[in-house]
């Protein structure tokens, strides 16, 4: 099972597994304190779709169809994250503040379809 959560939200034994699936590390998150178990930054967005996309809402439906292209060259990736969820909690965890358009998002609804 995969759920998502901010990073900067407290761990919690309920998380499973903490996967930071963002390419940059958080702002002013110290590591000891994160409680993340992987980070897979190679599966984020690359670099010119995350600054294109900047967190605009209006370019949401622009940066999904994007990133599910990226995704689809990432099946390595994707497959090990797979793998991780058989039989275990998986939390995918996000920096950005809009709780609904994010990376994290993104990569749930094509985990969901795996």
């Amino acid at each position: 099972m995969f759920i998502t959560k901010r990073v900067y939200e407290e761990p919690d034994k309920k998380d499973g597994i903490r996967v930071l699936v963002d390419r940059l590390w958080p702002r002013g998150l110290k590591k000891e304190e994160a409680g993340i178990d992987y980070w897979m930054k190679e599966i984020a967005p690359g670099n010119d779709l995350r600054k294109w996309f900047a967190h605009r809402e209006e370019r949401w439906e622009g940066f999904k169809s994007r990133y599910y292209e990226e995704l689809k060259e990432k099946e390595e990736l994707l497959k090990q994250l797979m793998d991780l969820g058989k039989g275990k909690k998986v939390t995918l965890l996000y920096a950005a503040k809009d709780e609904q358009r994010n990376n994290a998002q993104a990569l749930l609804k094509v985990l969901k379809t795996k």
